[in-house]
């Protein structure tokens, strides 16, 4: 029972900060008129390295932080700020961002900054200070698997949804992310006075 509730403690707030229906709008106007197959590839590729990157980070965020000194609560006030400004970014954000098209599409800008962008990097190094690294990575690779089958059928996903009804749950996911970011800062403001 405990393992589900670190799960889900694990999984949830990786959801918000991937927010895969979130970018599916952007995707689809990125792979406008490519073909099925290299869709199909770019949605892949962006997985890939979404993940790729995600787990670099997760390690050697650690590693850095070690020799820099930074500790956890430090992290948790410093990253709770970004995710709270990412948030009001996102909820105020009223165009799409400008993003030019190149050969590796699936690399940057959907692979990173889009999936595995400073939200979800984040993310991962508090979990990872606060849950054991098989939990964190198992909800970072489920999170992932599910963004690929978005993408993967990114038409159908909006078919169902609605162009609005995945923008409106984008918002809401960034709400979500806000309240991430307040309970974070909150926490490790409170490690800092339990230190002193």
């Amino acid at each position: 029972m405990e393992i589900i509730k670190y799960f889900l403690l694990t999984f949830i707030p990786l959801f918000v900060a991937i927010d895969a229906p979130g970018i599916l709008p952007l995707y689809i106007s990125l792979v406008d008129g490519i073909p099925e197959k290299e869709k199909k590839r770019i949605a892949r590729q962006s997985v890939i390295t979404a993940f790729l990157v995600a787990l670099s980070f997760l390690f050697l965020g650690q590693f850095i932080f070690s020799l820099l000194g930074i500790k956890l609560e430090d992290f948790m006030i410093a990253g709770g700020v970004l995710l709270l400004i990412l948030s009001i970014s996102e909820m105020l954000r009223v165009k799409e961002k400008d993003i030019t098209m190149s050969d590796t599409l699936g690399v940057v800008p959907i692979g990173t900054p889009l999936l595995a962008g400073p939200a979800t990097l984040t993310t991962l190094v508090i979990l990872a200070g606060t849950y054991s690294y098989p939990i964190v990575i198992f909800s970072l690779f489920l999170n992932l698997l599910i963004a690929w089958i978005m993408l993967d059928r990114a038409q159908l996903v909006i078919k169902i949804m609605g162009i609005h009804g995945i923008k409106a749950f984008a918002k809401v996911m960034a709400l979500l992310l806000s309240a991430i970011a307040v309970s974070l800062i909150k926490r490790g403001l409170m490690k800092i006075l339990e230190t002193t």
